[in-house]
C-alpha cells in the first residue's frame, strides 16, 4: 500500500476566511488552516491535498479525483453547498473512504436553513463549532483510525 493520503475540500467563500465575518469565522486565513493541516500530515507521514473552490462542479471534480488518487479520506467543509447540493452528496456517495464534514461555526446556532446538511447523509463524522480547529480534529481522527 502506498502513502496514506487525505483530501481536504473547502467550499464557497472560504477563500475569504480571516476577512469575512471574523466574529463568526475568526481571523485566521485559509492559508493558515492549510499550513497547519500540512504540518500535522507530514509529521504523521501522510500526504495531503487541500483545495478550495467557489464552484460546485469543481468540488465534485475534486471528489472524483480523490476516488482515483488513492485518498483514504476526505475532509470537506462544503460551506453553503452543505444545505443545497445533492450533487456533492452523490459524488461523496461514490467515494469509498472516510468522509468527515467540518463547519467552522456551530451551524445549529445559526439560521434554521443551516440546520440541514445533505453531506451529513454520507459523512462518517461531523464537526461543527470548533472554529478552524475542527479541521485539525478531523485530520487527527482520520490518522488515529488508520
Amino acid at each position: 500500500m502506498g502513502q496514506q493520503k487525505v483530501t481536504v475540500l473547502h467550499g464557497p467563500n472560504l477563500n475569504l476566511l480571516g476577512t469575512r465575518q471574523p466574529e463568526i469565522y475568526g481571523h485566521e486565513t485559509l492559508d493558515d488552516v492549510n499550513k497547519q493541516l500540512r504540518e500535522t500530515a507530514v509529521l504523521a507521514g501522510w500526504e495531503i491535498n487541500c483545495f478550495q473552490s467557489n464552484h460546485e462542479g469543481a468540488l465534485i471534480d475534486a471528489i472524483h479525483a480523490a476516488r482515483q488518487d488513492g485518498s483514504q479520506a476526505i475532509i470537506i467543509n462544503p460551506a453553503a453547498y452543505t444545505h443545497t447540493s445533492v450533487a456533492i452528496l452523490d459524488a461523496l456517495n461514490a467515494f469509498e473512504g472516510t468522509v468527515i464534514e467540518v463547519h467552522i461555526s456551530n451551524v445549529h446556532k445559526r439560521e434554521s436553513f443551516r440546520h440541514h446538511s445533505y453531506v451529513s447523509l454520507r459523512a462518517d463524522g461531523v464537526i461543527a463549532g470548533l472554529g478552524i480547529h475542527g479541521y485539525q480534529a478531523a485530520l487527527e481522527a482520520i490518522i488515529k483510525a488508520r
